[in-house]
């Protein structure tokens, strides 16, 4: 049987044989009364790995995100958010429909907003406007390819924030990818932020779960949004057990999920017809652009499929491969060679 190289997302990752024996011997509460310890564990921990007074278990990426904006958006008001950022492409139109808000969007550069475009961005006081009430950052982002925000520019948007009284909440998905990848740590990255989201089941490898971090008294009315939104668990434990050796045993492995991005990168920039970004090349996203192959995406992926490497559609004519803890050196290596016998077949 062909072996199946999954390049599609980090969020295939499955949890290690550690996690599992943690989710069977974790001891549980209930989580909504606040009597898990494993969950109490888990959000103290991330709480002072971010740098903030508390945290929330979330069941996802997306359910953390809109938590945070209906915590602190009114209805009628605006959040700033970078043009292809997930939190507008990917989350089915929640900033509207949970919290009655709409987003602005700003292009970035390679997925990083600019300090001058957010402050132009942000509204007057004018009856006919929105107030803008939020500015959200992506780090990393997914469709620039995994970029990060830089440190300085953080610290810029910080300022500017500050100035107009508006906070700013980061989308971190992966957010320990950039902190690899910047040389930065967590606390140091999230300190120019009020709030934070980060997911515990991509390259960190958890099967479920992210964690929303920020202000005591944010969390605690972001805890009855959680509420509202089906979040409550009970006994959640099962689930906290992994993400606490997530956070504990799989970050710093995650330099090997960047250097096999840059050799897959590297192996298919060498290909005819296809072009890669390698400016974009920063964590664990490559992103192959194939129009000159002829091929759509969807046909150069389902014919990639065919060699055992699984990608994903980005566009008409991109291609994403992502990187993570069960794809080795040598599968990348093989992924590369199944592309090149895609090209041989195309001509």
């Amino acid at each position: 049987m062909q072996k199946r190289i999954d390049l599609r997302s980090d969020t295939v990752t499955t949890p290690t044989a550690a996690m599992r024996r943690a989710m069977a011997e974790a001891e549980v509460g209930d989580d909504v009364y606040g009597e898990d310890p494993t969950v109490n564990h888990l959000e103290a921990l991330a709480a002072e790995i971010v740098g903030k007074e508390a945290a929330l278990f979330v069941t996802s990426g997306t359910q953390g995100n809109q938590v945070a904006v209906a915590t602190q958006v009114q209805r009628g008001e605006e959040v700033i958010a970078e043009a292809q950022s997930h939190i507008f492409f990917y989350e089915a139109a929640a900033v509207a429909a949970i919290a009655g808000a709409q987003i602005r969007q700003v292009p970035g550069i390679r997925g990083v907003l600019q300090r001058k475009d957010v402050k132009d961005a942000i509204r007057p006081q004018d009856v006919h406007q929105p107030r803008t009430a939020l500015i959200t950052i992506e780090n990393t982002h997914n469709r620039a390819g995994g970029t990060f925000t830089p440190l300085v520019v953080l610290q810029e948007l910080s300022l500017v924030a500050r100035e107009a009284g508006i906070p700013i909440h980061m989308d971190g998905a992966r957010l320990f990818n950039a902190a690899v990848a910047s040389g930065h740590s967590a606390k140091e990255i999230t300190s120019y932020v009020d709030t934070v989201q980060f997911c515990l089941s991509k390259g960190l490898s958890a099967p479920v779960g992210s964690i929303l971090a920020g202000p005591k008294e944010f969390i605690q009315h972001a805890r009855q949004w959680r509420k509202r939104l089906g979040g409550g668990l009970r006994q959640a434990g099962v689930l906290a057990a992994p993400g606490i050796l997530a956070l504990t045993t799989m970050v710093e492995r995650l330099v090997e999920d960047h250097e096999n991005a840059h050799l897959l990168a590297d192996n298919l920039a060498t290909l005819p017809n296809i072009v890669v970004n390698m400016e974009t090349v920063q964590t664990n996203i490559v992103l192959a652009e194939i129009q000159g192959t002829g091929m759509s995406a969807e046909i150069f992926v389902q014919a990639l499929r065919e060699q055992g490497v699984w990608a994903s559609v980005f566009g008409p004519a991109s291609v994403r491969f992502v990187t993570h803890k069960d794809v080795t050196r040598q599968d990348v290596l093989d992924a590369a060679h199944g592309v090149a016998n895609v090209l041989k077949g195309a001509y």
